[in-house]
């Protein structure tokens, strides 16, 4: 009985040093779990003696690793619990690695060419409730018209008074209005158009002003006239108190139909002025946002900590492309693995609970960073030792139960 004890003790020692030598290689694996080796005796009611030990499992642990920077921007990694849902041809894998590129066809994949899955976007970048394989469309974002200007201005409460009567209002002479500003603006075609706005104060001892505007200097042009004549919208009024405050219902001008000079729609534009005001001293602009743009061109991504995947296009956008899904399982211990870094559900692990990151208990993701494995290699030693010893210890059993067989044989 000696002898087939102390072998289930090597063939112990030997599991755990396997399960040690698997950790130490895997120290540099991105994603990597440690394992740890779980034994239980053998023991035998009708002699009461022990006769061993056996392997009872192999468990992983899912402490959270170290998170390396990198360079890469769909290098992800998982701060906290969850874990990255993968469609593996069909099959769903899941994984705590997260090193992604793109492919020839705009899917985020990894060196396995396993596609990322989350939840996908609309064409307005708005996230849905749909799950699927993540893609970017690599086509140019279509431009937007411009429909609201808003400006933020301080009209000098002290400037001068033009005569409108002497001298009338014309985009060309400076000295027909105080002052003026200008705001790119952008038509149903993604062509940038400048819209001026011209500010005269016709009467000094009231707090009302004119605004005139012109697009593009006064396009389209009268060409009835000698010289041709601009087109010009207005006069529009502002008024304010005499605290220098926009007076109830004055601030928003609405300009309708304004003509561009080419063959897009005419603009509708909704002026809001409700931020300018009027007070002692200079002529100021603080703001002056426009919510139209050109067409753009992809130039690259960023991901946020809640996993939305944003393209970058050279026209300062950002759209929504979809948002990374991560999956925590009730008991993540009960996952098998599957290698390449990736395990799949089993009836130990539970049913898959898919979320977004942040939500529930799911982590965040950290983008260009990739999350190391949490292999301590100083305990890795230790354990390699112990086992060594397991190992030594057991083999000397064996040695010592051969020397006292021996003696009995050779008993006269």
């Amino acid at each position: 009985m000696s002898f087939r004890t102390a072998l289930t003790g090597l063939n112990a020692a030997t599991s755990d040093l396997a399960v040690i030598s698997n950790n130490i290689a895997n120290n540099n694996t991105t994603g990597f779990k440690v394992s740890q080796a779980e034994f239980a005796d053998m023991f035998y009611a009708s002699n009461g003696i022990g006769t061993g030990t056996q392997l009872a499992g192999v468990k992983q642990q899912f402490q959270q690793g170290n998170l390396n920077s990198t360079s890469n921007p769909l290098d992800l990694a998982i701060d906290g619990k969850g874990f990255f849902r993968l469609d593996d041809n069909g099959s769903t894998v899941y994984s705590r690695a997260g090193s992604f590129g793109v492919d020839r066809q705009g899917y985020i994949v990894n060196n396995k060419n396993q596609h990322l899955t989350g939840y996908q976007a609309d064409a307005t970048g708005k996230i849905t409730d749909t799950l699927g394989n993540l893609q970017f469309n690599t086509s140019s974002i279509a431009p937007r018209v411009t429909s609201k200007v808003e400006y933020g201005l301080n009209l000098d409460a002290e400037a001068k008074a033009i005569d409108t009567t002497a001298t009338p209002f014309d985009p060309s002479n400076a000295d027909s209005y105080n002052f003026s500003t200008s705001v790119e603006v952008f038509d149903s075609l993604g062509v940038g158009h400048t819209l001026t706005s011209f500010y005269v104060r016709p009467d000094a001892t009231t707090n009302d002003w004119q605004v005139n505007f012109t697009l593009d200097g006064g396009v389209p042009l009268d060409t009835s006239t000698t010289p041709p004549t601009p087109t010009v919208y207005g006069p529009q009024n502002l008024s304010f108190d005499n605290k220098g405050v926009l007076a109830a219902g004055s601030g928003i001008i609405n300009l309708t139909g304004v003509a561009t000079g080419n063959a897009a729609a005419p603009l509708d534009l909704n002026l809001d002025f409700t931020k300018t005001s009027q007070f002692g001293g200079q002529f100021s602009t603080q703001s002056l946002v426009q919510d139209g743009y050109a067409t753009g061109n992809l130039t690259g991504v960023d991901v946020s900590k809640d996993g939305t995947v944003f393209g970058r296009y050279s026209n300062g956008q950002a759209l929504a492309m979809g948002r990374v899904a991560l999956v925590n399982f009730q008991n993540p211990q009960g996952l098998t693995p599957i290698g390449d870094t990736n395990w799949a559900e089993s009836y130990d692990s539970g049913q898959p609970l898919v979320g977004a990151p942040g939500s529930g208990e799911l982590g965040q993701v950290r983008s260009a960073s990739l999350e190391g494995s949490n292999v301590e290699m100083t305990e890795q030693l230790v354990n390699m030792i112990n086992a060594q010893r397991n190992f030594q210890a057991n083999a000397q059993v064996i040695s010592t139960a051969d020397s006292m067989t021996q003696t009995i044989i050779n008993l006269r």
